[in-house]
């Protein structure tokens, strides 16, 4: 009897166990379809650019954004130090770290000590930060190469994406950086959490102190225009808005001298995002890369020409190469093909890994980019390793981080680590509930903002108009339209009611969501536009607002939306949205505050609303 309960028990166990990891695979599957699906997007805005350029009535009000400013739009190189000091004054009210360069250890630990507790560093320091950091920056090779010794080993960081928190801990736990501890963080340091202009002021410093001991890649997302939709911008305006324009200049030009890779005792390749069939290490190491102020994304490139800007598609090698470094995954199955996920680099396969390695004698390729849920991920037979380093990536509890420690014979050993505020009071289950809400919202809220076509593609199978369609008719409607490569009879019951005659009651999907809109005066139709291009929309607006008022004329912003749904071939009635714009100018002063508005517009849970 008892061995007989204890085999019950342990069913049980592995049962429970099973469904919660299921229930936790797939919500971070929806966190990863939504963020490549949001990705893709960036490529949708990437061509609308083009577009805008050629239809524009005003061109220069969109070229201005699309080239990296040139030293002297910012400041004078030779002098920034002494210019900064002398244009920027810091009262005596301001409690923060004092920076006098060059910097020193005690420095490094002033910003850690005032980061921690939540204090900005002043302007003036960190527009002198950024200068003397490109200074550096400027005199380093384009392909970093290092060398470990008998008693040295060299720490690997991946993705911080704005965690400090993850940043912090990695140095608690490793130590700081020193001629003894050596680091290469390979890129995304910004974006998505909301200390990215921490983490960069942290590694800039340490870059000063120990320049041969703490090196830095470029990621996809050291560059502007990936930073005006995932959220640096905003965060640099918002904590600097006296200087913030100056600051996010200078650090366009501080991006553009990133180093693109590193190299250790040339058999490990440390890079961003991949490699490709046609990656040249020689060609790459020998380009110029700050004469491209290159934004990239997705075979599109802002290129600046001595009159005016041009948007360029991509032709030659050097485009294709960088876009590939910074933008490519690995797969499993051979060849080389295009990242149709993320919409720009491609899938490289063990073939090409093993191609790369023939020609250049390597072992060994180390690169981010891409989430995992332990913090790292082996693959191409042990050849191909990916580091990721922000911990609660999508949502608390949601995915360890991890660091590399590579010694000598360039074995790697794996630190994992999580930065925990609330889950460790939380059980297995009351963390996987919590992941699997959120993603569940997120995707809620991407299917109402495609209401319409959803809609349109359910009444295609229901021919008798019940508002019953089968499982499997359902799935097929939710993929026809989001695209996102999800398990959706898996997820039917989160999503959708089932009729006792198991059909599914479609409309279901929207019950307990509404689109939030600021006026009665905007359509249906209109307001799931708004709503669904809002991020698109935002970026295009502050690329038009040169002054960074987050102001914008009524006639800038109909002509705006006229040939962004033009350029995408929405249907939206010209009277519609003017009846929408008069009644969003409420001072009737010919402008409207467009980040206030756009911001207006997102779907709403209805429960939650009125839990609130």
């Amino acid at each position: 009897t008892v061995i007989r309960a204890a085999i019950l028990i342990q069913n049980w166990y592995r049962f429970t166990m099973a469904r919660l990891e299921m229930r936790r695979r797939y919500s971070l599957s929806i966190f990863q379809s939504i963020e490549y699906a949001d990705e893709q997007d960036q490529l949708q805005l990437s061509n609308f650019f083009t577009f805008m350029l050629d239809h524009c009535t005003h061109p220069d009000a969109v070229s201005h954004i699309l080239t990296s400013p040139s030293v002297s739009q910012v400041v004078d190189e030779s002098s920034c130090l002494t210019e900064f000091e002398k244009k920027i004054d810091v009262p005596d009210s301001y409690y923060g770290p004092r920076l006098s360069f060059p910097l020193t250890v005690e420095d490094a630990n002033a910003l850690l000590h005032a980061f921690r507790n939540e204090q900005l560093l002043h302007a003036r320091y960190v527009l002198q930060l950024l200068c003397e950091t490109r200074r550096v920056l400027k005199e380093m090779p384009n392909i970093t190469h290092l060398s470990t010794s008998y008693s040295k080993e060299i720490t690997v960081c991946g993705d911080l994406h704005g965690n400090l928190d993850d940043l912090l801990l990695i140095f608690y736990k490793n130590g700081l950086p020193s001629e003894q501890n050596r680091y290469v963080f390979n890129g995304d340091f910004v974006d998505r959490g909301k200390n990215s202009m921490e983490i960069l002021i942290i590694l800039f410093a340490f870059l000063l102190i120990y320049p041969n001991d703490l090196h830095l890649n470029r990621g996809n997302h050291e560059d502007y225009i990936m930073n005006l939709r995932y959220g640096f911008t905003k965060e640099v305006s918002k904590k600097y808005k006296d200087h913030g324009k100056q600051i996010l200049c200078l650090l366009r030009d501080v991006f553009s001298w990133l180093p693109l890779a590193t190299i250790i005792d040339s058999k490990v390749l440390i890079l961003h995002g991949g490699i490709s069939d046609t990656t040249d290490l020689d060609f790459l190491n020998a380009l110029e890369r700050n004469k491209v102020r290159y934004q990239i994304h997705a075979g599109v490139i802002f290129q600046p020409r001595s009159v005016s800007i041009q948007l360029l598609p991509v032709l030659t090698c050097f485009h294709f190469q960088i876009l590939d470094i910074l933008w490519s995954d690995p797969r499993s199955q051979n060849g080389c093909t295009p990242n149709k996920c993320r919409g720009g680099g491609c899938y490289f396969g063990p073939d090409v890994t093993a191609k790369l390695f023939e020609r250049y004698n390597l072992k060994m390729l180390i690169r981010s980019h891409e989430f995992k849920p332990e913090g790292y991920e082996i693959s191409h037979d042990g050849k191909v390793i990916t580091i990721f380093s922000a911990s609660n990536y999508y949502e608390e509890g949601s995915n360890r981080g991890a660091y590399i420690k590579l010694n000598p014979e360039l074995i790697p050993r794996f630190v994992q680590y999580q930065v925990s505020k609330y889950t460790r009071r939380q059980n297995l289950r009351e963390r996987v509930g919590t992941i699997e809400s959120s993603a569940l919202k997120s995707l809620r809220e991407k299917i109402y903002a495609r209401r319409s076509e959803l809609t349109d593609a359910f009444a295609q199978y229901d021919v008798n108009g019940t508002g019953k369609i089968s499982v499997n008719d359902w799935a097929a409607a939710m993929e026809s339209v989001l695209q996102l490569e999800l398990p959706w009879r898996m997820l039917r019951p989160q999503l959708a009611h089932m009729n006792p005659d198991g059909e599914v009651d479609f409309m279901s999907c929207f019950y307990d969501l509404k689109i939030d809109q600021p006026t009665k005066e905007v359509q249906p139709a209109l307001a799931e536009t708004l709503c669904r291009y809002r991020k698109d929309l935002e970026i295009i607006f502050n690329i038009i607002d040169k002054d960074h008022s987050g102001l914008i004329s009524l006639e800038e912003f109909g002509q705006t939306w006229k040939l962004f749904t033009s350029h995408l071939g929405i249907d939206v009635s010209d009277e519609s949205l003017d009846k929408l714009v008069l009644s969003i100018d409420y001072n009737k002063d010919g402008h409207i505050d467009f980040n206030e508005f756009l911001e207006a517009f997102h779907v709403v849970h209805r429960l939650e609303k009125k839990a609130n």
